[in-house]
């Protein structure tokens, strides 16, 4: 039994990092992906960095929804107080990273390897300017602080309401061309960004077209977990920390953003008409599987409509996120 114990713990992955990068006033960049953004971290194509994130709200609001003082965090009291370089979007995203080695027309492969709660609870919350059903059905805006416990994982959204943890990154990504200027970080696009995209959980990877020297990875808007559509504009908002590997991919190109799972391939289509989205999903689709499986088109169509699963990731980001859910089960 001892022996079996230490063959265990020996093939356990302890996803030890390179660097340790942490949020702090310096080290991030509140609401924007920008070709011109300062990095505040350099690292070689295969490195892995443990990065800390801050949710987004402030340290009042927090408090008046209830909030102990104990429980929010110093960090983004810090952050709140001392960074005046905001906008146009309201997320606070740590970074830039500069993968050396990444080059426009690269891929950037993201190896999310761990992710873990930080703090004992998420939030939810919308207001009468956003949301599918708002300011229509819902003309005042409500906030809710939702326990998070972790040994059980489950989030108590009420007495007899639990939901399964599952964290990842609402925001993953890149600079976007030079000529965009600062991009908000509100709509996803070919940077990846706000992609609020569910599936991307520990263990899975993320590939983003590179278009400026160096990638410039951001990476924030914790989510404890969330339904797809993301329908009133916030998820399980909470404040963690990701290990994330780095891989320059000279041999991919990609006009948008790719993930893998252990049990999918993800297509993604991104755009500000929900149809529009779709439709970019089912192309991605079609093109993955005529390069990466040899189809004809028209197998690849095909087997779009008898296979994939096209899932509204988000509809409340302007930028609306469809994306395609391909098996690898059916490939023999």
């Amino acid at each position: 039994m001892v022996r079996l114990l230490l063959i265990l713990a020996l093939a356990a992955p302890t996803f030890a990092a390179d660097y340790q990068l942490k949020a702090t006033p310096s080290t991030v960049a509140w609401g924007y992906y920008w070709s011109q953004a300062k990095p505040v971290l350099h690292v070689k194509s295969g490195d892995t960095v443990e990065i800390q994130t801050m949710l987004t709200n402030s340290p009042d609001r927090l408090a008046a929804a209830g909030v102990p003082a104990g429980e929010i965090q110093p960090e983004l009291k810090a952050i709140y107080a001392e960074v005046k370089d905001k906008g146009p979007g309201g997320h606070i995203l740590t970074g830039p990273i500069y993968v050396e080695g990444a080059e426009p027309g690269d891929t950037l492969e993201v190896r999310i390897q761990k992710i873990d709660c930080a703090i004992p609870y998420a939030y939810n919350s919308f207001s009468p300017r956003s949301g599918v059903l708002t300011p229509e059905d819902f003309s005042k805006g409500a906030i809710k602080i939702i326990p998070l416990d972790t040994k059980r994982g489950v989030a108590k959204f009420a007495a007899n309401i639990e939901i399964p943890l599952r964290p990842f990154f609402g925001s993953m990504g890149v600079a976007p061309p030079e000529a965009d200027g600062r991009v908000s970080s509100a709509p996803p696009g070919p940077h990846a960004g706000n992609l609020d995209n569910r599936e991307l959980v520990a263990g899975t990877r993320l590939f983003i077209p590179v278009h400026v020297p160096g990638a410039l990875f951001e990476t924030g808007d914790g989510h404890a977990g969330q339904g797809n559509g993301e329908v009133d504009i916030t998820a399980l908002e909470t404040s963690l920390t990701g290990t994330f590997q780095f891989v320059v991919r000279k041999d991919l190109k990609l006009k948008a953003p790719r993930a893998e799972t252990p049990t999918h391939w993800i297509a993604m289509g991104l755009n500000p008409d929900l149809t529009e989205a779709l439709r970019m999903a089912v192309r991605e689709t079609v093109d993955f599987l005529v390069v990466e499986k040899h189809l004809s088109r028209d197998d690849a169509y095909m087997l779009a409509s008898v296979a994939v699963d096209f899932d509204v990731t988000q509809a409340v980001d302007g930028t609306k996120g469809v994306h395609a859910m391909i098996p690898k089960s059916i490939f023999k």
